[in-house]
């Protein structure tokens, strides 16, 4: 199964989004741009309500959250920015629209995830269009894709959150990539993807290569690196460009044509990687993509089906067939079990 968008799909799709509203709110997209939360708040068919960020749904790529209701509701944390909040609400809103909209969900028909992550990717694309607009991210924007430097540039330029910019970033990417909005911590605040499986919001990258050298210098670093998905799984190596913004890091990731050199080949195909396991029961090397145990945080072993969590009841292995059988299958005094004594 594809688990990637392109931006240019997330484009089109938000493209559609914004003639909708207009057909249906003249003006719409002007007022939201001037301010999305206090526009949103008179919308009489919505209700927005301000949420702490733990009250948020961590599946989506900002601090926000979307209710079908009646009435429906666009949840946004009230701990994040203003410039912040106003991109949340506009992505909460990308939700309200292509949840009711026949048009708009017919996309979704051709993805191979029923269009989950198109879905969440056109509202982030929808939100930076309406925030940003073509002529001031062009004039920002090389036409052979952004830097870091360069993102930093147009997000002092503009009114817009740091959110909104990154989207906008990816839009221009050369080749398939991130850009990663990271916390003085080196958590992940926000990630847009193009043509890569998109990255967890509050995943820990802060230690991995070129990221670590940013955070413990000048902001500013370049090279190759790989980016952590769950359970230590890695990805492919990216050609890596960063820079401060504002107190927190932002990078630009592309598997080649890196816009801040002159040539670029292609990074080899190396990932995504698996960490490797020993199991605990039966000593068998493995490597797993499936999801870890809750509880020992190990993948299930392809050999013997069991992670590192301890038996619930404990086992005797049987000298004469070599099965491990229950306490239970064993007579008093023997070493055997009831079908071989």
């Amino acid at each position: 199964m594809v688990n990637y968008v392109l931006a240019g799909a997330a484009r089109t799709q938000a493209a559609a989004m914004i003639t909708e509203l207009e057909a249906a709110r003249s003006g719409a997209v002007e007022l939201l741009a001037q301010g999305a939360l206090a526009e949103l708040r008179t919308w009489p068919e919505l209700t927005v309500k301000d949420v702490p960020e733990n009250e948020t749904t961590q599946g989506c790529s900002v601090a926000g959250a979307y209710d079908y209701g009646p009435p429906p509701r666009l949840s946004v944390a009230t701990s994040a920015s203003h410039a912040r909040r106003d991109f949340t609400a506009l992505h909460e809103l990308g939700h309200h629209l292509q949840k009711n909209s026949f048009d708009l969900m017919e996309p979704f028909s051709r993805e191979s995830d029923g269009g989950v992550l198109l879905e969440d990717a056109a509202c982030d694309a929808f939100a930076a269009q309406i925030l940003l607009p073509a002529h001031l991210v062009d004039h920002h924007l090389d036409a052979k894709g952004p830097t870091a430097s360069a993102i930093t540039r147009l997000w002092a330029a503009s009114n817009a959150s740091r959110m909104a910019v990154c989207v906008r970033a990816v839009q221009h990417l050369p080749a398939p990539g991130h850009v990663l909005l990271l916390d003085p911590t080196g958590h992940l605040v926000f990630a847009a993807a193009h043509g890569l499986p998109p990255l967890r919001r509050g995943s820990f990258q802060g230690d991995i290569p070129v990221i670590d050298r940013a955070m413990t210098g000048s902001g500013h670093a370049r090279g190759v690196t790989q980016v952590r998905y769950r359970d230590g799984i890695r990805g492919r190596e990216l050609h890596t460009d960063t820079a401060p913004m504002g107190g927190y890091l932002v990078a630009v990731l592309v598997t080649d044509s890196a816009p801040w050199r002159a040539f670029t080949l292609p990074t080899a195909d190396t990932g995504p990687r698996s960490r490797d396991y020993i199991c605990a029961n039966c000593d068998e090397h493995y490597r797993s993509f499936e999801p870890a145990c809750p509880r020992c945080r190990v993948p299930h072993c392809p050999d013997c089906g069991r992670c590192a969590c301890p038996p619930r009841t404990s086992g005797r292995s049987c000298p004469g067939c070599f099965i491990v059988h229950p306490p239970a299958m064993f007579p008093p005094d023997s070493d055997r079990c009831l079908d071989c004594s």
